[in-house]
């Protein structure tokens, strides 16, 4: 395909070139300047980084949360409601799949002292370089985190440039340029936290931090209130890195499953969020 483009006669679409972008993210300032010199329409469409970010979250899309809620039976609300709203978000945060990832990361079980430890991502979804679904680590969260401390604090927490970030804690993963974290938030209690990750620093510009916001209050609406903690209880210890937590994470959804088999078996009922949470 690259072969192709570089010859007179074939010229690369568009959306084509952007995806490059979202592709190679470590090589985008290179890669605009020459494309922007090879490629007139291209130099007009990433003035593109300008935020022509609408602020607010559509009506229609209020009315089908609203309409999930009154239609569909309690245990499957939580993973509709978030694969909902997450995919909304990405949406309307990453339309040209410039690449970014969203997570619902989770205030794990009170356990020591009757305090929250951790985090869990319970849910995530993504554009390139990320998966579509990025749920499946299951990874724990901490004080070493953005969404940690965004759960910790009440408050969002935003980092323009992961790079040179001295005074926030936070966890960088691959690709991850710059990042922000709302607490999901009721009655003054913390359920979790929403974690937007993208590829691009300085990304988050004011109507797009709006967005975030308005999507963490979204997600109020699918937990339960016996899941949202007071803040004082919730007292985030470090957690270890994501290559010493794999191995304890590689069997995590086989495990959860055998355990639903057992409690069927003890003809005790157990969700798969009980059960999630139990392993």
């Amino acid at each position: 395909t690259l072969m192709r483009w570089v010859q007179p006669d074939s010229r690369p679409r568009l959306g084509r070139l952007n995806q490059l972008l979202a592709i190679l993210p470590a090589y985008r300032a290179q890669l605009v300047a020459s494309l922007s010199e090879e490629f007139a329409e291209f130099s007009l469409s990433t003035a593109g980084d300008n935020d022509d970010t609408t602020a607010e979250i559509p009506g229609a899309f209020y009315a089908r949360v609203l309409h999930t809620i009154a239609n569909l039976p309690s245990y499957l609300q939580f993973w509709s409601l978030c694969d909902m709203v997450l995919r909304q978000a990405l949406k309307q945060l990453d339309p040209q799949h410039r690449g970014m990832a969203v997570i619902v990361a989770q205030c794990m079980t009170p356990s020591y002292h009757g305090t929250v430890q951790s985090l869990r991502e319970v849910m995530g979804r993504g554009t390139l370089p990320w998966g579509q679904t990025l749920e499946q680590k299951a990874t724990l969260l901490g004080a070493e985190s953005l969404a940690g401390y965004a759960a910790m604090t009440g408050r969002w927490q935003c980092v323009q440039d992961l790079s040179k970030e001295e005074f926030l804690p936070f966890k960088l993963t691959s690709w991850e340029q710059s990042a922000m974290a709302c607490p999901i938030q009721c009655r003054g209690q913390v359920a979790g936290a929403l974690l937007v990750s993208s590829t691009q620093t300085n990304y988050f510009s004011p109507s797009r931090m709006a967005l975030v916001q308005g999507y963490a209050n979204l997600l109020r609406l699918a937990f339960r209130s016996e899941e949202f903690h007071d803040p004082v209880r919730i007292q985030l210890a470090l957690m270890p890195p994501d290559d010493v937590q794999a191995p304890y994470l590689a069997t995590f959804r086989q495990r959860v499953s055998l355990l639903q088999r057992e409690a069927q078996h003890q003809q005790k009922g157990m969700t798969m969020t009980e059960a999630e949470q139990a392993i």
